[in-house]
């Protein structure tokens, strides 16, 4: 499912997102919450592949934490590489993300 938020571009995470969603995007999108996270272009974009290593996953009864390191690539531009969490709530039979950051590496 986190896969898909990278590789489905803002229409797949739109429905897959909780509408008080957080998003922390690296200088200069920076924090997203509401209306505006589905303003910024670099929610929009699509990436052509994702590679996710270093998971984590904590489950405690209707939350999820889950925390890994993901290098994408969209073929025109550096491979892009950064250590992310995101937050996810059951909601009825329905996962849907509180919160996602993404940190880059260096």
């Amino acid at each position: 499912m986190e896969e898909r938020f990278w590789t489905e571009g803002a229409d797949g995470a739109r429905h897959m997102t909780a509408e008080n969603g957080v998003i922390v995007f690296p200088y200069p999108a920076g924090i997203l919450h509401g209306a505006d996270v589905w303003r910024e272009k670099n929610v929009a974009q699509r990436w052509r592949s994702v590679e996710m290593s270093e998971r984590y996953i904590s489950i405690q009864d209707k939350i999820a934490i889950l925390a890994y390191s993901v290098a994408a690539d969209r073929g025109d531009e550096p491979t892009y590489e950064a250590l992310c969490t995101s937050t996810y709530l059951k909601d009825d039979d329905t996962w849907l993300r509180l919160t996602h950051q993404q940190t880059l590496v260096d």
